[in-house]
């Protein structure tokens, strides 16, 4: 956003801008008509063959993202969102941020705290957000009912970078169908959503890009209509400092970034939400706990963990049907 959702804050990114990018020419060689614009710190992108007329779509999109923008990001002192953590509200009863902070709340919940969203405060701590105050992580105090969102601990703030971008794709996807589009990939920052198919027949194909070399991909896998697939790792939003890699992934555990040999982690989902939040939460777990967390929920995963010899693939779920 603007001062949105996902700038700079390097958790909010989550490792995804590039991390899942189309293969130029071989995911999209046909899919010649394009159209892009710049949302949340980062870029969108629509991508059809020819044949399909999407330029009508641009102005509803971005009529969609400024009204997200206003209410969900923690850049904007404005907005809805930053109002509540400032406690000048002290509930939140927009519909649509009680249904994301209740599938946050539930990751949350899945992963035993992997997944936090209240753990805004660690992430500024360690250069990567903005929100400068708040108290230590309690996603178990944030309930959310009919009547809306509330703190049981009034100090307590609320972060839904790691969810939001994939909740606003899915809602980008939704406009375009509802307009009447098909056969398009979506993009909202290396998220990926297909409707329909590839201009010449088949699914649309998505790479991995490697963590660890910008010049190499680690994997290549098609997206059947209607999935999403969103990665989370440290391939971008992380710095070294004196021979340490601190990532913009946050271990609520340890209140610390995440360490360990893990690289990324790419979710494929039924909804980019869902990627969102679970590359996200799979992230934080960690090389081991990760992918046993993954195969607990079914939670279909390509982990990329780095040894000696190189990058290492651990696949979950049905991402392995997927993989090209």
């Amino acid at each position: 956003m603007a001062s949105n959702i996902l700038h700079p804050s390097r958790r909010s990114a989550l490792g995804l801008i590039g991390a899942a990018l189309c293969v130029p020419k071989t995911c999209y060689a046909s899919a010649t008509r394009e159209n892009a614009g710049a949302a949340f710190g980062t870029h969108w992108r629509l991508l059809a063959g020819e044949q399909v007329e999407i330029a009508e779509l641009v102005p509803e999109i971005k009529a969609l993202y400024a009204d997200i923008d206003a209410r969900f990001s923690p850049w904007r002192p404005d907005s809805t969102i930053s109002r509540f953590n400032a406690f000048a509200e002290h509930r939140l009863t927009d519909p649509d941020l009680a249904s994301v902070t209740a599938a946050a709340l539930n990751i949350a919940r899945q992963s035993e705290g992997a997944f936090d969203p209240t753990v805004g405060p660690l992430v500024a701590q360690w250069g990567f957000g903005p929100i400068r105050s708040g108290g230590a992580p309690d996603w178990r105090s944030v309930l959310v009912s009919d009547a809306g969102v509330v703190k049981q601990r009034p100090e307590l703030t609320l972060d839904l970078c790691g969810i939001a971008k994939g909740w606003a794709l899915d809602r980008t996807a939704q406009l375009a169908r509802s307009a009447g589009a098909t056969d398009m990939l979506l993009d909202l920052g290396g998220e990926f959503i297909a409707v329909g198919q590839h201009p010449d027949g088949r699914d649309w194909q998505v790479a991995v890009e490697s963590p660890l070399n910008l010049q190499e991909l680690s994997a290549v896998l098609r997206l059947p209509s209607g999935m999403a697939v969103a990665t989370s790792g440290v391939r971008t939003q992380s710095y070294v400092l004196n021979g340490r890699l601190y990532s913009h992934i946050i271990d609520p555990a340890s209140r610390s970034p995440v360490t360990g040999r893990l690289r990324s982690v790419t979710v494929m989902a039924a909804t980019a939400m869902m990627a969102d939040g679970w590359a996200t939460a799979l992230f934080a777990a960690g090389e081991v706990a990760g992918p046993d967390l993954a195969k607990t929920w079914d939670v279909s995963a390509l982990f990329l963990i780095e040894d000696d010899s190189g990058l290492q693939q651990v696949s979950t779920g049905e991402i392995s049907d997927v993989l090209l």
